[in-house]
């Protein structure tokens, strides 16, 4: 199995880039001046982006280091996404689970040694249960080693323009020199659905069956929360509650991103808030 991943830039990537420099480049006050509560948490960042066009709505914090906890393995996914795209794996191909990958800690889906999981289960693995030993066995089947697989995932990042991403695993468990932004991780979630959408529906499902057991995920949002549709959840303790959301509502899109949450509650609330000030103000 190839582990070299680095693709040169292609026409979308290009459109990335110039959606990442919209992200960056936008201010909020002409569209609202009265500016949403910011959480409390020292480690809240936030920002709001019209998904169509990159524009920013609302930001707190989005250009300040914090740790992505599982909103890591949106990029797992990505060049998970990139290898079915080119051929190089099926959703039918099986992926062994080293001990490596056995041995990561909760949230898991748990597999004895010599076990596989086939990609479609993976993909639905990572999407809705964040499971870390999935995410390591992932990483060391495209990548040859976790390592590997990280620094084409930085490299991945600089290419879709995350300018301050840099990822140390495949799962978003601690290490202290992973890193991200608000921004970057706006603009990963904007990538994702713009060069995979016929993948994205992954992002929006709740559960899933995997050898005959339920799999319910963790993000509340999706089928509570008109026009959510997706992405990701996160949380480890130097993190607090992350999510990327999708809201796609009567033609208009957003991408949401919130960090530093106390609790998921209080995370989740203050992602409703957003969608109900910013989703007006977003193009149709």
């Amino acid at each position: 199995m190839p582990s070299a991943l680095h693709n040169p830039l292609t026409r979308r990537a290009a459109v990335f880039l110039f959606l990442a420099l919209a992200v960056a480049g936008c201010t909020t006050t002409e569209l609202e001046p009265i500016q949403p509560t910011p959480l409390s948490s020292t480690r809240y960042a936030a920002i709001v982006v019209d998904a169509r066009n990159g524009r920013m709505l609302y930001q707190s914090g989005a250009e300040e280091a914090r740790f992505p906890a599982s909103l890591t393995k949106m990029m797992t996914l990505y060049l998970l996404f990139e290898a079915i795209d080119a051929g190089r794996v099926s959703k039918t191909t099986e992926i062994p689970v080293s001990d490596h990958a056995r041995s990561q800690p909760p949230s898991k889906i748990g597999f004895r040694r010599g076990e596989t999981i086939d990609v479609q289960s993976a993909i639905h693995a990572l999407a809705t249960k964040s499971a870390n030993d999935v995410a390591v066995a992932v990483a060391e089947y495209l990548g040859g080693t976790e390592d590997a697989f990280a620094a084409t995932m930085t490299a991945k990042a600089r290419v879709i323009g995350m300018r301050a991403t840099v990822f140390r695993n495949a799962s978003g468990l601690p290490d202290g020199d992973q890193r991200t932004t608000a921004r970057d991780m706006a603009v990963l979630g904007m990538a994702l659905r713009q060069r995979f959408p016929h993948h994205y529906h992954y992002f929006g499902e709740q559960d899933f069956v995997f050898r005959g057991r339920t799999i319910r995920g963790h993000n509340d949002l999706i089928g509570r929360v008109r026009g959510v549709d997706g992405i990701k959840t996160g949380y480890v303790r130097a993190s607090g509650f992350n999510i990327v959301t999708s809201v796609n509502d009567g033609g208009r899109r957003l991408i949401i991103v919130v960090m530093g949450g106390d609790t998921a509650r209080s995370r989740n609330d203050h992602v409703e808030e957003l969608i109900q000030r910013y989703l007006p103000a977003a193009s149709s």
